[in-house]
């Protein structure tokens, strides 16, 4: 059956070939899927109200029996959390959140501390099955992201040893356990090394 991926990458990423994120549109495209990666607007000075915007365009839920998906990564997951908050989420049928920055760190950072500014997590409450997958090291949520995130929110977590930000510098480029989970759910993702 073919599903739809929404993939929500983060602050100044420009979909770079290296990147999972990119990787995995790919795969997920050479297997029949419909995949959505947007380049969301003005990755290095990027607005919430932009982004919120971007979400509705490419969010729309397909006609159809597959399943809608959304997969984000760093601030893509504070943009997934402020849709939810605000009733602005689309209706996806199961959720991947990979490595949110804390909020006290994206409001440190000038240029996205509007995603932290007035974040109310007590007004989230996930409508899909959400898992929240975050790794040792993170420079950008050094707590580990079950603390501000995952605990607090009530979601299914996989954590990976020494993942560090999930993302090219700390080694995930092709990561075959997100691919196997877009495929089964049930599938628990772990590092690629």
């Amino acid at each position: 059956m073919t599903h739809t991926f929404l993939v929500l990458h983060g602050f100044q990423n420009h979909r770079p070939p290296g990147h999972w994120q990119h990787w995995l549109a790919g795969a997920l495209a050479e297997r029949g899927h419909e995949v959505r990666y947007p380049q969301l607007p003005e990755p290095d000075a990027p607005r919430l109200a932009d982004w919120l915007t971007a979400l509705d365009e490419h969010g729309t839920r397909p006609a159809g029996d597959g399943e809608f998906v959304v997969l984000a990564h760093s601030l893509g997951v504070l943009l997934w959390l402020r849709a939810l908050a605000a009733g602005r989420a689309p209706e996806a049928d199961r959720v991947l959140l990979v490595a949110p920055p804390s909020p006290q760190v994206t409001a440190s950072i000038p240029e996205i501390a509007g995603f932290a500014d007035g974040l109310d997590l007590a007004a989230v409450r996930p409508k899909a099955p959400t898992r929240l997958v975050y790794g040792d090291g993170d420079p950008y949520c050094a707590e580990g992201a079950d603390v501000p995130y995952g605990i607090p929110l009530g979601l299914d977590l996989d954590h990976v040893p020494g993942g560090g930000h999930l993302n090219p510098d700390h080694g995930y480029g092709a990561w075959p356990d997100v691919l196997a989970w877009c495929e089964n759910p049930e599938v628990r993702v772990g590092g690629n090394r």
